[in-house]
């Protein structure tokens, strides 16, 4: 494992990137402009009633991880899936760094470290 790894976790509100190896870890959170509320869906309203992240936020968190070569997602709730599609819709190559999404709730810094150590660990085995 280099530090070459890197994990995001993420929600609507901020997301926590990390860079580690086996002994080594550096981060950076990366909290979103938007000053939105949730959105609720009214009945007979059009649309899903989600409000989509802003694009400025999920972009910063895309730049954050150029430079890694095996990139994991996580986070509670649809914000993963949206930096994905993002990813994928204006930067393929950090698009196709991404090894794997899990649906992990609200973990600490510590939690989502040990988290991703056992996740690349796996992953490194298998290569």
């Amino acid at each position: 494992m280099s530090l070459n790894h890197a994990v995001i976790w993420i929600d609507h509100k901020e997301a926590h990137v990390m860079f580690l190896s086996e002994e080594a870890s550096e981060a950076e959170v990366i909290r979103t402009k938007s000053s939105h509320a949730h959105l609720h869906h009214k009945g007979g309203a059009v649309g899903s009633g989600k409000l989509e992240l802003d694009s400025k936020y999920l972009h910063s968190v895309i730049q954050a991880v150029t430079l890694s070569k095996e990139i994991l997602v996580i986070g509670p709730g649809s914000a993963k899936l949206e930096l994905i599609k993002h990813a994928h819709h204006h930067d393929p190559k950090v698009a196709e760094k991404i090894v794997g999404v899990e649906t992990v709730d609200h973990p600490t810094d510590n939690e989502i470290l040990a988290y991703a150590r056992k996740f690349f660990y796996k992953a490194d085995q298998m290569l």
